[in-house]
């Protein structure tokens, strides 16, 4: 019988860690060599702080020495859109994340627009940027200073030739050289953060004209060329000192190298960056490689940062060709299985599974078009560089910022390939993920996406989430299960812990508990592992098996196995989830629904779930209590968070059970085309 809850005693626990809490559960996660490392690094900052082992005396450049162009100069696209985005960057006027901001002609650096709050000055490396009562929310602090706006000021005044845009680029610099001073601020803390500015300045410096831009002809302009180089030997100095070592080493020294080694191709005038080349370069072949497993996916288990990492892998990789030092074939091999992974999950609707964390960042921003897919891009990208008519096919067009890497010669050989639909790898044991599937790629497709993979990345699985044996489906290009996403990160705790937990995710949660323990806001202390245990595709047929250990440190263990059957001439799933222990539980199975479907209850406990001319009926194969959440704060359940920052109800229909010993549940879901009742 339906039931419409508000308040439940199986509402997920949250982890509320106290500051000196965190710091034990980080350390807690560190190896000694690692407790090493980051005592020296306190004690070199220390000494940076008064003044030891900095870059306050920067050497002469020599302009002589030029960095070659890895940017299409002139692109085929229409200068308009261009434009229409520089007026808006010169008016002050931004988009971040959800929220538009005015910031004026001269922006403040270092306020956060989302809180307003101003952060101090003090030297960078010892600022708290977490807390949030001193810097506000850093994430929307950070993203202007990551500079991706001036990159669209520089290819107006490329397309269109008028001053006025490159002007701009020097009035915004300039004000953020004043207001940024070298080691303070919430600017100098995050070598990430320095990498990605880097990674912009170098395509704005392309963009204006080098060394030689007209923006540098006065006497004003040489002063400019003069601070703005002085600012980026700095910028490569701090990254070569301040890498992300042991378990922070993630996506964070991915894009640190590429901002060092993309600042030391683009600004070859000292004799160091020969040296910070070599060290940028060694670290982005074997990171490459160890961060992203053999079959293509991320480690991080986070779909998000699956193409925020090919990004610095990809521009790094056209910086190295164009260097004349191309990176050897094992990196480009990985690349390609890389795109190969995010071809097997992206729907024919254009859908990525919103698996792990996500905050809308991107290394750069090449097109305008608020449209813009980057995995959509990242395909049309590789189909060129890979020759991959499979990959056109995901890709469906060749969009502006292919267009601005590859140039005229790059769309000309994306026309000449053909569209093929490929028979797309479907499980990818090392990554943990497999795809169950009819028709794929096809008008008619069903797609479920498995994850049966490791929690996270290293000690602290940073970006991973509690969703050990969820799914997500989507039915001919229209999403039906899905994973709800991530909202927020420093900042809206209690939202925090829900998003990324398992109740947020379609799978078996046990006594209100996550499968796996959380010690902060991007640490786990105890991971659940995951595994298949069985997999059989087939022409009619395809069987997943899978298990997790999650459960196991219950006074009373549980052990939770799930069986996922799609019956392809029935259009018909099973699910059935073996639960194993000695005494009583309460058992949730929970399903989230994308926005756009329509849920109602029926008897005993049926779901129906309709979108467009598709409707799926969820049976459930014993009693159940059923509940239908939607925007739900007390228990949360019921949202979904296509942005960061930004959540909307949805409805999420939770199956309660209560079980003592060992225990079989099962669920039908019946696919049905036609009939669907309004």
């Amino acid at each position: 019988m339906e039931r419409l809850l508000r308040k439940s005693e199986f509402a997920a626990p949250e982890s509320r860690a106290s500051p000196l809490q965190w710091y034990w559960n980080r350390l807690r996660c560190m190896s000694v060599p690692e407790i090493g490392y980051r005592l020296r690094q306190k004690v070199a900052g220390q000494a940076q702080q008064i003044g030891l082992g900095t870059a306050r005396g920067v050497p002469r450049p020599d302009l002589a020495r030029r960095g070659r162009l890895w940017i299409a100069p002139n692109p085929d696209v229409d200068p308009a859109p261009y434009r229409a985005a520089a007026e808006r960057v010169l008016s002050g006027r931004l988009r971040v994340f959800g929220m538009d901001i005015d910031q004026g002609p001269v922006p403040e650096w270092n306020r956060d627009p989302k809180s307003g709050r101003l952060a101090p000055l003090g030297f960078g490396k010892h600022l708290n940027y977490r807390d949030a009562a001193l810097v506000g929310d850093i994430k929307y602090l950070w993203e202007p200073n990551r500079h991706l706006h001036l990159v669209t000021l520089a290819q107006a005044y490329r397309l269109s030739g008028d001053l006025r845009y490159a002007l701009g680029v020097r009035r915004l610099l300039d004000s953020w050289f004043a207001q940024c001073p070298y080691l303070h601020g919430p600017n100098w803390t995050s070598s990430l953060e320095l990498g990605i500015r880097l990674i912009n300045w170098s395509l704005v410096w392309q963009l204006l004209g080098g060394a030689d831009a007209s923006v540098f002809a006065d006497s004003e302009g040489r002063r400019f060329r003069h601070a703005w180089l002085s600012s980026v030997f700095r910028h490569l100095h701090f990254i070569a000192g301040h890498f992300s070592r042991f378990s922070s080493a993630n996506n964070h020294l991915i894009g640190e190298a590429a901002g060092l080694y993309i600042g030391a191709t683009t600004w070859p005038h000292w004799h160091r960056t020969g040296v910070w080349r070599e060290q940028a370069r060694k670290i982005l072949l074997r990171e490459a490689l160890r961060q992203n497993a053999p079959d293509g996916v991320n480690r991080e288990q986070a779909i998000a940062y699956q193409q925020f990492v090919l990004d610095f892998l990809l521009l790094s990789g056209r910086a190295a060709r164009a260097h004349g030092e191309p990176f050897p074939d094992a990196y480009w091999r990985r690349l390609e299985s890389m795109l190969g992974f995010i071809a097997a999950l992206l729907d024919t609707g254009g859908h990525m599974p919103m698996i792990g964390d996500a905050d809308d960042g991107f290394v750069v921003a090449l097109a305008p078009d608020s449209g813009f897919c980057p995995y959509r891009s990242l395909l049309a990208t590789g189909a060129v560089l890979f020759g991959r008519p499979d990959f056109k096919c995901k890709s469906r067009a060749f969009d502006d910022k292919s267009r601005w890497l590859l140039g005229r010669d790059g769309e000309d050989a994306y026309a000449r390939l053909p569209s093929v639909a490929g028979t797309a790898t479907r499980a990818f044991p090392e990554g943990g993920y497999w795809v169950l599937g009819k028709d794929l790629d096809a008008a008619t497709e069903i797609r479920l996406v498995v994850d049966a993979g490791p929690l996270g990345y290293e000690r602290i699985a940073a970006h991973g989430h509690a969703d050990a044996l969820a799914f997500t489906l989507s039915i001919g290009g229209n999403e039906f299960l899905i994973d709800p996403g991530t909202y927020a990160y420093h900042t809206e705790r209690e939202w925090r812990d829900y998003f990324r937990g398992t109740g947020a995710h379609n799978t078996v949660r046990v006594d209100g508990a996550d499968q796996s323990v959380p010690g902060g806001p991007f640490m786990w202390m105890r991971h659940a592992r995951a595994a298949c245990r069985e997999w059989r595709p087939g022409e009619y047929m395809d069987v997943f098996v899978g298990r997790h250990d999650g459960y196991s440190r219950l006074e009373d263990p549980v052990g939770h196995e799930r069986r996922i059957v799609l019956d392809k001439a029935e259009e018909r799933i099973e699910v059935t989830d073996t639960l194993t222990c000695a005494r009583g539980h309460t058992v949730e199975r929970c399903w989230h629904f994308a926005e756009g479907v329509a849920v109602r209850g029926g008897r005993d406990g049926e779901i129906e779930a309709s979108c467009g001319e598709i409707r799926v009926r969820f049976v459930p194969g014993e009693a159940v209590e059923l509940a239908l959440y939607r925007g739900s704060e007390t228990p949360r359940f019921g949202w979904v968070s296509r942005r960061f920052d930004v959540k909307i109800p949805t409805t999420t229909a939770v199956w309660r059970s209560a079980i003592a010993g060992a225990t079989r549940l099962t669920a039908r879901l019946l696919i049905e085309r036609q009939g669907v009742r309004p």
